[in-house]
């Protein structure tokens, strides 16, 4: 594939898919933007452990997109539409039977989720208020991960585009209605979210009947061929390995909002924008993720090893020119962007004191996130493991080394996080493509 081809494809999926991602990350910064209208840290920073909770409950969970994505993009390199409807199938009935227990288990989560984020004081109670509203959505936020997924394996990034783009119009002006004009506060930002979330599940269920290999779909659940030994083990070990990946990330997430929780309300305020701004440049860059994951999967179904190189070169060129960029317009117009994210002048002072580090995080994280793809689009999930596992080791490492710096130590520690995890990453990739083409070449001989 000439150069200038293979990157018209990478930008094809990757282009919407970020645009996806952008449209996603505008539910958080809505909530955080509207919440900050009322000039209350607290609110504010119960919005943020709200949040924050309800991500750690259903992201770790997220092997229901990623997987999906993988393993219907290979089956769509072997040309295989069977392939695709019973990963569909398996998805749309492993995320209802996760969903049946997330709700299960609500009275115990939320407890001892608000605890160990330490919701104290003025934060208590609205934390809790907004996370007893929100969690009914858990079981729908699963489907939409499925169903998301697997449009992404099929290439229908612009339909989902649009669904984001939708659900994100209502999202806002219910935000706006509910907190600003009906003065619901907490209450009104899980609402919006709720609300929201219910109308995605509908229009991706509308969109994925549409396609030809979802025909039937719902018949073949209950069907004793889809869950066959050889095909639950492979479901098994890629959604075993990716859980417990997303398991890591999640905690180290959490523990970073959880020491800036102890700094108090207003660091907890100016952390809690910040890091919304590193999702921003995130979710962007994870545009290339979703390329690598789409394209390196079709290589690796089809057996073409030029065409999996060519296209980890592309992806990781264009993620660090977008990483580039993202950067420097975080230099330029970071302080007054951040700062209307609140009225409190304490939070907006802090605000720019640590806005270099959101400058630096697109620069630091931008390999490990397109490397992401390509592990996951290869079902490398076991090295993909193997090495979030090593950065966090190097990340708590870091923690209790910086942690006389205070809120600048936990950032510290956060970056050295993400190189860490594209270090481990580059260092594993070579052996791994050497074994998955190998047999190709043997048999090429």
């Amino acid at each position: 594939m000439p150069p200038a081809s293979l990157q018209r494809t990478i930008w094809a999926i990757a282009l919407p898919a970020m645009l996806t991602n952008v449209a996603t990350a505008l539910f958080g910064l809505a909530d955080i933007w509207v919440i900050g209208r009322l000039g209350d840290a607290p609110a504010q920073g119960a919005v943020e452990l709200g949040a924050k909770f309800m991500l750690g409950l259903l992201v770790v969970f997220n092997f229901l997109r990623t997987g999906t994505v993988a393993l219907t993009a290979q089956a769509a390199g072997r040309g295989d539409a069977a392939g695709q409807a019973a990963t569909l199938a398996r998805a749309i009935a492993i995320a209802l039977l996760i969903g049946t227990a997330v709700l299960a288990a609500k009275p115990l989560t939320v407890a001892l989720g608000l605890d160990w984020f330490g919701a104290r004081d003025g934060v208590a109670a609205p934390a809790r208020a907004y996370v007893e509203i929100r969690y009914w959505g858990g079981p729908l936020w699963l489907l939409n991960a499925a169903l998301a997924g697997w449009l992404i394996g099929r290439r229908r990034l612009r339909a989902l585009l649009a669904v984001e783009i939708g659900a994100n119009v209502a999202h806002i002006a219910l935000d706006l209605t509910l907190v600003l004009g009906l003065g619901f506060g907490v209450e009104g930002v899980a609402w919006s979210t709720l609300a929201s979330e219910a109308a995605k599940l509908l229009a991706l269920a509308a969109i994925v009947a549409r396609e030809p290999p979802a025909r039937g779909v719902l018949r073949m659940i209950g069907s004793a061929g889809l869950w066959t030994r050889a095909a639950l083990g492979q479901l098994l070990r890629v959604n075993r390995d990716l859980f417990l990946r997303t398991l890591i990330l999640t905690f180290a997430l959490l523990v970073f909002s959880r020491l800036g929780a102890e700094q108090g309300a207003t660091v907890l305020a100016a952390n809690a924008i910040l890091y919304q701004l590193f999702m921003l440049s995130a979710l962007m860059l994870d545009g290339f993720e979703s390329a690598a994951q789409v394209l390196c999967g079709e290589a690796v179904g089809a057996r073409d090893r030029a065409r999996f190189a060519a296209l980890v070169r592309g992806n990781l060129l264009s993620g660090v020119a977008l990483s580039l960029v993202i950067a420097l317009a975080f230099a330029t117009v970071g302080q007054p962007f951040a700062a209307s994210f609140s009225t409190d002048p304490a939070v907006v002072t802090l605000l720019f004191d640590y806005l270099p580090w959101a400058v630096l995080m697109p620069l630091v994280g931008v390999v490990s996130f397109v490397l992401d793809g390509v592990f996951i689009g290869a079902t490398w999930t076991r090295a993909l493991l193997a090495t979030m596992a090593a950065a966090f080791v190097a990340y708590a490492a870091a923690l209790a080394l910086a942690a006389p710096l205070g809120n600048h130590g936990l950032w510290l520690a956060f970056t050295l996080f993400f190189v860490a995890r594209a270090g481990f990453q580059t260092l594993a990739l070579p052996r791994l493509v050497r074994s998955t083409f190998a047999p190709m070449i043997a048999a090429n001989r």
